[in-house]
């Protein structure tokens, strides 16, 4: 059963049920004159007005966002809750008027019989059993309008308690005692109201629940990436937490990493909250074990350069930075200098003036052209080769050859395997040789490409 049917569901049953018992307690109240009786058949009868309005709204307020409600329906649960203790006011002000006039004026008590109690003991059953199933119903939804609606049917308990102790003592010869009960009802109604008001108020303002905010940062925090969170505001909406998050991240994350950090974060609210919708925000920023070499990759992926081969130096006073800078293959030389010198001005706005940059302009690779598979000869003579330069050597098991040909040469793919306790320039060294070699002896290789890998398991 769906949370939506759950709630219209219940809201229906407490139509029928409220609607019956007002009319028997108002008639026998009637019938023998107990203004305690009567006041319990008019809170009934809020309530009956509370529920079909409760049964009415819940059946919107699950409606999903639309052009003119960004935010869903759900704040019409809180309207009704605030209408609804306005009804329970000015009921509770004329209960009080009635009640101070017969005590002022000495009204006989009403005519007691089993009658009444029979009565109200048959509604405190359904008063019981209605108030537990729209609490269950309320909490499993998140439903403040039938949390309401379950509170007043809680004090028809505690209201049809007063109006049998009322009785009771207009029965022992105490003429005031069902006047008296009729004020505690009153009273009743009013302390019902005003906590009704203050938890439904709140709301309206936007005030987080208790410990929301404390419980939402720590779900995001717990996202591998987030290092901190600027700043969280939240408000309820319904059942729906609605979470605006401002989160720092590190600024040398790229964008799809962003955007794991992201949904992982939904992820951990919806989890927190059951039903949650975030707004993240990500702010770059510097961590503290950010190197040098980070920081400069930041400045030209900030730039829109493409850069390789950056190397440092640390001469303690001073550093020493040279870059490989890569441009279109085209470009003049001025157009690709004065790129050349923004970056070196953004390293050293970074760094300091007296940092010394030096950038390597060189032609950016262009997409490789279409190709196609070369013959099968032509790739056993490579790869026969290729494992002739490795005899020996620190490479072996050269494997996975290709060969393609395309407009602008031979573009020879190939894996090999290393010493797994080989560091990775030393691989490079040895990689980069017999790379050399190949090119040498196939001069119509224009580019090669490998893979080493450790040793099989």
């Amino acid at each position: 059963m769906s949370a939506q049917h759950n709630k219209t569901s219940v809201a229906a049953i407490s139509i029928f049920a409220s609607g019956g018992m007002a009319a028997a307690k108002f008639a026998v109240g009637i019938a023998i004159g107990s203004l305690a009786l009567i006041s319990e058949a008019l809170h009934s009868s809020i309530d009956l007005v509370a529920t079909i309005i409760t049964w009415a709204v819940v059946r919107v307020s699950d409606k999903p966002a639309d052009e003119e409600h960004h935010y869903g329906h759900g704040k019409l649960e809180s309207i009704s809750a605030l209408g609804v203790t306005a009804l329970l006011y000015v009921l509770a002000g004329g209960i009080l008027v009635e009640s101070y006039s017969r005590l002022r004026e000495g009204t006989p008590p009403p005519t007691i019989s089993a009658v009444p109690f029979v009565v109200l003991v048959i509604d405190i059953a359904v008063n019981l059993w209605r108030a537990r199933a729209l609490h269950r119903a309320a909490r499993e939804t998140r439903s403040q309008a039938l949390a309401a609606d379950a509170l007043h049917f809680a004090s028809d308990v505690l209201g049809s308690f007063a109006v049998i102790i009322g009785l009771i003592l207009a029965a022992l010869g105490f003429w005031w005692g069902d006047a008296a009960a009729a004020a505690v009802v009153a009273v009743m109604i009013a302390l019902l109201g005003l906590r009704m008001a203050g938890s439904t108020v709140q709301t309206l303002v936007d005030r987080a629940p208790e410990g929301a905010q404390e419980k939402a940062t720590a779900a995001i925090l717990g996202v591998p990436g987030v290092i901190d969170v600027e700043r969280l505001r939240l408000r309820m909406v319904g059942a729906t937490t609605f979470i605006d998050t401002i989160a720092k991240v590190p600024r040398t994350y790229p964008i799809d990493r962003v955007e794991e950090i992201k949904r992982k974060a939904q992820a951990a609210v919806d989890k927190a909250f059951g039903d949650a919708d975030l707004t993240f925000t990500a702010v770059p920023v510097a961590r503290d074990n950010e190197t040098v070499r980070d920081r400069i990759m930041v400045i030209a992926h900030n730039s829109g350069l493409a850069i390789h081969h950056v190397t440092v130096h640390d001469l303690g006073a001073k550093l020493i930075v040279g870059i490989d800078l890569e441009v279109d293959a085209g470009m003049q030389l001025d157009a690709a200098h004065d790129i050349a010198n923004t970056l070196e001005r953004s390293i050293q706005e970074e760094f300091g003036a007296d940092v010394e940059v030096d950038v390597h302009i060189e032609p950016l690779e262009p997409e490789l052209p279409f190709g196609v598979d070369a013959v099968p000869d032509r790739v056993r003579a490579i790869a026969s080769a290729l494992t002739e330069y490795a005899a020996g050597g620190e490479i072996y098991d050269i494997h996975n050859v290709r060969v393609r040909n395309t407009d602008a040469g031979e573009i020879v793919n190939f894996h090999c395997r290393a010493t797994p306790s080989m560091s990775v320039i030393k691989v490079h060294e040895h990689v980069d040789a017999i790379e050399r070699a190949l090119r040498r002896a196939f001069p119509s290789v224009k580019r090669v490409i490998s893979h080493a890998e450790p040793p099989r398991a």
